[in-house]
């Protein structure tokens, strides 16, 4: 299967014309996204709609992306341009800046449909399909297609799923125009946000700031048993709460941490699946999120530091189990920990580079203190950054003017896909909204789950995954935040709490087969089977399937409970429960697990799991688990204590 979702595009390839179109078209995207974060242009004076801002930046991606990715992917990279992509990258950015110019005036004369609206809204819309299947494949321009398509005839459809009838030159320029379609709140999030955390990002990492991080997860992890991949999910966990894509994530970290858990005595799969599923986690930690935690504050209309704490104790309990897995794994397989001589000396490393902490400290004053939009305060962690890029730098690795300018032309070229991602999803939530499809689904769903809430987060969770296949973060997100959340919203469900419920099934999507992205890229790391790693990485990721359902009975997970005390009960029985359910899944507690024990430690996790607040009879869920558990702990000890002294007569 195609790896290209999710992938960031390459750095300008070397020499000619096209390194300078390239180099010009990714300054001039990343710029436009950063001066925007940093309000430039109202205090320069320009006054021109955001409408306008955006076609001209959609112009300029599309164009990155015809002049970077060949028609075939098969043929990347390529040295040279043909001909064909040339007219197209001219004739994307003159159609984006055609549309920024003249878009107040074609947006007037909307309803007379003249000559150049139908061509410039039928080009978009050509152009963005043929570069979304160059930059992200095949998955999300089909589902584009299907719900083009299904627009145009679902007025013939008899029942609940019954659209309005509407005209195809009136929907095109419907989506091309108005701001609920291609210019609306996706793209301008996509523009906007993402950018400014991009640059961010690379400024990290050109400044040795990704350095740092994989050497604090080293010389804190790996003394321990199975070090290697408690690296991983450190690691993983850091890098990935900042770049939020899986596929780059994986790349970033598992180069290094994949070998390291092989050498250690980690299977290749198991080795493969850690490393996928702690790059997953990244999208459902905050501060980034893949940038959905910045879309979901716009679709509620609340701030970005609500949905960021509402993520924060979900997110946490993910790694907690894969931590916990990982080191039971280890334990099981009697895997020791990284060998000495490769280990940094813990003090010597934070010397080096405990300044590159003081970036996310300034992020998050910035956001929760100032409350300053998340694109403004972006722009404060870069500036962060490039200072004590330019004074200290990490090791050997110093920021220079010539490095910044690099760094500004990658994050241009790594946007383009993003963008072509949010343009598409802009025309799934026009056609949603002219045609009434989005009403329609939504009546749909509740009929098919009977108004049952539990039944309908079943029928959602499974949709989630497999709408989810194969699909981009962003994608993947607003997919479902336009399908499924209304539906759960109509039966009762708090709409933070249907939002992350989509979240984390959606992103399940990449470690679950028979699609499952994240698995399979790191399976190719590791030499491992692909099915083999995604299974593994299901296991691995067991609580994202479980979790999600707790928190939609219960605020006090997402932390939206005013009782501090209910919080912290809640808090602390599922960490109790989700070490039993690990311990129970890798079938080691203090010892090897006989059969019995790991259904009986499974069992209690899960029924501690459970919130007290969740249902009247929570509470004695809770107190059986307790009792389960400590069953469990009992005989382990017990048992554990016999081998230990059995091993002792035999030693003497």
């Amino acid at each position: 299967m195609t790896m290209q979702a999710e992938r960031e595009l390459e750095a300008p390839p070397p020499g000619g014309a096209v390194r300078i179109a390239t180099t010009l078209l990714g300054a001039g995207i990343a710029l436009a996204g950063i001066a925007w974060g940093a309000d430039l242009y109202r205090t320069a004076g320009w006054n021109f709609l955001a409408e306008q801002f955006l076609a001209v930046v959609l112009g300029m991606s599309l164009a990155m992306v015809y002049i970077v990715r060949p028609f075939r992917a098969a043929d990347a990279p390529r040295e040279r341009v043909p001909w064909y992509d040339w007219i197209l990258a001219a004739v994307s950015l003159a159609t984006g800046i055609y549309m920024g110019w003249h878009y107040p005036r074609m947006l007037g004369e909307f309803f007379n449909f003249p000559w150049d609206v139908l061509i410039v809204t039928w080009l978009l819309l050509v152009l963005v399909l043929e570069g979304l299947r160059r930059s992200s494949g095949w998955p999300l321009v089909i589902v584009v297609l299907a719900f083009f398509a299904y627009a145009l005839v679902g007025h013939l459809v008899s029942g609940s799923l019954q659209t309005r009838e509407v005209e195809l030159n009136a929907m095109v320029v419907y989506l091309g125009l108005d701001t609920s379609g291609l210019f609306g709140l996706v793209l301008l999030i996509g523009v906007t946000v993402v950018i400014p955390f991009v640059f961010f990002g690379q400024l990290l990492s050109s400044s040795g700031g990704a350095n740092f991080f994989n050497d604090i997860s080293l010389a804190l992890m790996g003394r321990f048993r199975g070090g290697a991949a408690k690296i991983s999910v450190l690691a993983s966990s850091l890098f990935g709460s900042i770049n939020g894509i899986v596929v780059s994530n994986i790349l970033a970290t598992g180069v290094i941490t994949i070998p390291m858990m092989k050498k250690s005595g980690f299977k290749p799969e198991h080795a493969a699946a850690i490393e996928a599923s702690a790059s997953n986690g990244g999208q459902l930690m905050p501060p980034v999120m893949g940038a959905v935690a910045f879309l979901m504050a716009d679709f509620l209309q609340i701030s970005y530091g609500e949905v960021a704490i509402a993520a924060l104790v979900p997110s946490l309990l993910y790694y907690f189990a894969l931590f916990i897995q990982a080191d039971l794994e280890a334990a099981k397989g009697n895997i020791l920990r990284v060998p000495a001589k490769d280990i940094p000396r813990l003090l010597r490393v934070l010397a080096k580079g405990w300044l590159f902490m003081l970036p996310f400290a300034v992020l998050i004053y910035a956001l929760f203190w100032l409350n300053r939009e998340p694109e403004n305060a972006a722009i404060y962690a870069c500036l962060a950054v490039m200072l004590i890029g330019f004074v200290f730098g990490y090791s050997a690795q110093r920021l220079t003017l010539a490095e910044i300018w690099n760094c500004v032309v990658r994050a241009g070229v790594s946007s383009a896909d993003i963008i072509m991602i949010a343009a598409a999803a802009g025309f799934i939530m026009g056609i949603l909204q002219i045609t009434g499809l989005g009403f329609a689904l939504t009546i749909f769903l509740v009929d098919m789950g009977a108004g049952n809430v539990l039944l309908l987060l079943f029928i959602s969770a499974v949709l989630c995954i497999i709408l989810g296949m194969g699909m981009p973060t962003l994608g993947v997100y607003v997919l479902l935040a336009v399908l499924i959340v209304p539906a759960l919203v109509e039966v009762g469900v708090s709409p933070l709490a249907a939002h992350m419920f989509i979240l984390y099934l959606g992103m399940m999507s990449f470690v679950t087969p028979p699609v499952a992205i994240a698995a399979f890229f790191a399976a190719n790391l590791a030499k491992a089977d692909p099915m083999k790693t995604g299974w593994a990485a299901m296991r691995f990721s067991w609580t994202a399937y479980i979790v999600p359902f707790l928190f939609v009975f219960s605020p006090t997970l997402l932390l939206q409970s005013t009782s501090w005390s209910a919080i912290l009960l809640s808090v602390s029985t599922a960490i109790i429960g989700v070490w039993f359910v690990s311990a129970g899944m890798i079938g080691y507690g203090l010892r090897r697990m006989p059969a019995l024990w790991r259904i009986v430690s499974t069992v209690g996790g899960f029924l501690l799991l459970l919130p007290p607040e969740m249902t009247g009879w929570a509470w004695i869920a809770n107190v059986a688990g307790f009792l389960l558990a400590a069953s469990v702990l009992a005989s382990e000890y017990v048992a554990s204590r016999a081998m230990a002294e059995a091993g002792k007569i035999a030693a003497e």
